[in-house]
């Protein structure tokens, strides 16, 4: 299984679009507290999120208690702009887990050191005036990348 990690999300229908793809591929989502949003029905909806009961989504107060929690995945890759290591050189493992920081800041630095610099990767882009993709696009882009090396899961 492949572990989608959301640290302190802003923008509900980002969290919605990343959901409907863990759902679609049998991902874990989890979610660190505080989120910038509530999570109720009319949020999920405004991202075509009518998949959500179909979702494996956990939800942790913060980053201390989603580490020391029974469903956390081991093994922590943290996606970045601050590194210069592609995701394409990594191999990813069943039961990794892929961090995306928030839309406005990303992962704070404290974060950044706690997982290392072995840890972070970077979704590589042309052109080099722009910052990154969007929340959402990353986390697709990256998970089906992880799941294409590991396998998709099947019924």
């Amino acid at each position: 299984m492949l572990h989608v990690v959301l640290f302190q999300p802003e923008i509900p229908q980002n969290t919605g679009n990343i959901g409907r793809m863990c759902a679609l591929t049998r991902s874990r989502l989890h979610l660190i507290h505080p989120l910038g949003y509530v999570i109720n029905d009319r949020n999920l909806r405004r991202a075509g999120m009518d998949y959500w009961k179909s979702l494996d989504v956990h939800e942790h107060a913060d980053w201390k208690a989603f580490r020391a929690s029974a469903v956390a995945p081991k093994r922590l890759w943290l996606l970045t702009t601050k590194t210069k290591r592609s995701f394409w050189d990594v191999a990813f493992a069943d039961g990794d887990g892929l961090v995306f920081g928030n839309e406005s800041s990303g992962a704070p630095a404290w974060l950044h050191e706690e997982l290392g610099e072995d840890a972070r990767v970077t979704i590589p882009h042309a052109n080099s005036a722009l910052r990154s993709l969007n929340l959402s696009t990353a986390a697709g882009v990256a998970a089906y990348e992880a799941l294409r090396q590991i396998g998709m899961p099947t019924e």
